[in-house]
């Protein structure tokens, strides 16, 4: 199991997010199953864990453990899933950004710059969109807002530009044709960096992520329990800001709301000050946990 995928921050994880061994956790990105099996490791016989993930293959990792449940789901529909199973409050949610090692090395499936492979980057068949419909239909303005928002890629709009150019002859089908049209877009010294933005632009956009974490998060406030732990790995700046600002204040702007007399009206209290970052024996060990940020926070 933990070749299909090694989690990041495992031990630092587990340490924020259990309370009670006793309780009721959810992981909400099942992925290799990794973090799932090391919670439940942890808890009693009396705990219970609920896993997420609408990737189909991950069926193949489930647990077999009485006391844990697979959702096939996205997790923005977390709490309508948790209520059919009758479960209205949960003692700690996990959420694990990224990208499983799976995914990555399965050339099929187009999440890596590594393998040639179809333009695909769907995170389960449930997903309409694959990304050679973003790229060959989306207009100009709509793939230049994708790159820049979500990729954070300051030349965004010449990428969007060169794509509709070249789809007015031949569509873009393939990974190898993708990074063929962006060469030249880049310094030669920043091309893993431009590749892995774009790249995760085009997936973001696929999977329609930031909808689906703002969704969670909001959703964590009603389902975590007094002294409950919200414990969340992010990978880029993006939604490692949606996090921290949601920790902070309970919404995704940042903006901290008072009450008439000054207090200020915020769900959780933060357990982490700073993001956790894995330590250089972790790096060495699996390169891929290289930019995870570990944030917890503890519903008041």
């Amino acid at each position: 199991m933990m070749s299909y995928h090694e989690p990041a921050l495992l031990s630092e994880t587990l340490n924020g997010l259990i309370t009670d061994t006793n309780g009721t956790y959810v992981d909400v990105t099942f992925g290799g199953g990794g973090h799932s099996k090391a919670i439940l490791a942890k808890l009693s016989s009396q705990g219970t864990l609920f896993a997420f993930d609408q990737d189909e293959d991950v069926r193949n990792h489930l647990p077999q453990d009485s006391r844990f449940n697979f959702i096939d789901s996205n997790f923005r529909f977390m709490k309508n899933h948790l209520r059919m199973q009758g479960v209205h409050l949960v003692n700690g949610i996990l959420a694990d950004l990224g990208v499983s090692f799976h995914q990555f090395d399965t050339a099929e499936r187009g999440f890596s710059i590594r393998f040639d492979g179809p333009l695909d980057m769907r995170m389960g068949s449930s997903v309409e969109l694959t990304a050679a419909d973003v790229l060959n239909t989306y207009e100009e303005e709509e793939l230049a807002r994708m790159f820049y928002f979500y990729g954070e890629l300051k030349n965004s709009r010449k990428i969007a530009y060169k794509i509709v150019s070249q789809r007015k002859t031949k569509k873009l089908e393939t990974i190898a044709e993708l990074l063929e049209l962006v060469e030249g877009l880049y310094p030669q010294n920043q091309k893993n960096k431009f590749l892995a933005r774009l790249f995760q632009a085009i997936r973001i956009e696929v999977n329609d992520e930031i909808a689906a974490l703002k969704a969670m998060l909001n959703q964590s406030v009603d389902l975590l329990s007094t002294g409950g732990r919200l414990a969340v790995i992010s990978y880029h700046s993006l939604e490692d800001r949606l996090v921290k600002n949601f920790m902070k204040t309970g919404n995704m702007k940042g903006d901290l709301e008072k009450d008439f007399y000054g207090n200020p009206l915020v769900p959780f209290k933060l357990v982490t000050r700073k993001p956790i970052a894995p330590s250089d024996e972790e790096i060495n060990r699996n390169s891929r946990a290289r930019s995870a940020k570990l944030r917890v926070a503890e519903r008041i």
